[in-house]
Order: structure tokens, then sequence, then C-alpha cells
């Protein structure tokens, strides 16, 4: 077991006669960590993109809820009353009528 640390620690088993074999190895394993890093980073990126996403619907929420609330108090009857007023058009003081037409 001391030799193998041994051996370890000074390298030789990269220079032995079975050194391919460590050789292809070691380079799978840093091709390995270097697909787990990229794909590290492509899940920081989507997290960020959600995150951005989502207090953009936020944002657009709150926008759609103001603009319903001016379009509410608009079309309100007083107000639209008051902006024909200044047009010169005044309501009718007699109802509508209903008119019925027979065939005959």
């Amino acid at each position: 077991m001391k030799k193998n640390i041994q051996s370890l620690l000074k390298g030789t088993f990269l220079v032995n006669d079975d050194a391919f074999k460590n050789w292809r190895f070691i380079i799978f394993l840093s091709l390995l960590a270097l697909v787990m890093i990229g794909s590290g980073h492509t899940a920081d990126k989507k997290v960020h993109s959600i995150a951005h996403l989502s207090n953009e619907v936020k944002e657009l929420k709150s926008e759609y809820l103001d603009v319903r609330k001016q379009l509410t108090q608009i079309k309100m009857e007083s107000k639209i009353t008051a902006a024909m007023v200044k047009r010169g058009l005044l309501p009718s003081n007699m109802p509508p009528q209903k008119i019925i037409i027979t065939k005959k």
C-alpha cells in the first residue's frame, strides 16, 4: 500500500508501461468535469432567466390592473355625461321607447 501511495505522489503511474490506460482515464475524467461545469453554467443561466421573466410578469400584471382600473373609471356614466356636456350634448329627459312592428 505504501508503494502505491508513493507511485501516486511521484507520478510514476503516468510514465510506466501501462500509462496509456491511465492517460485515457484521466482525459475521460477531465472531459466529464468540463461537461459538468458547462451544464452547471447552463442551469444557472436558466434560473436567472426564469427570475427575470417572473419579475416581468409581475410588472405586466400590475400594469394590466392599473389600465383596467382607469378603463372602469372612464366607462362610468357620470364621466361620459360630463364629457358630452362639454361638447354640447345633454342626456335625454324622455326614456327610450320600444318600437313594435307587426307583420300583416
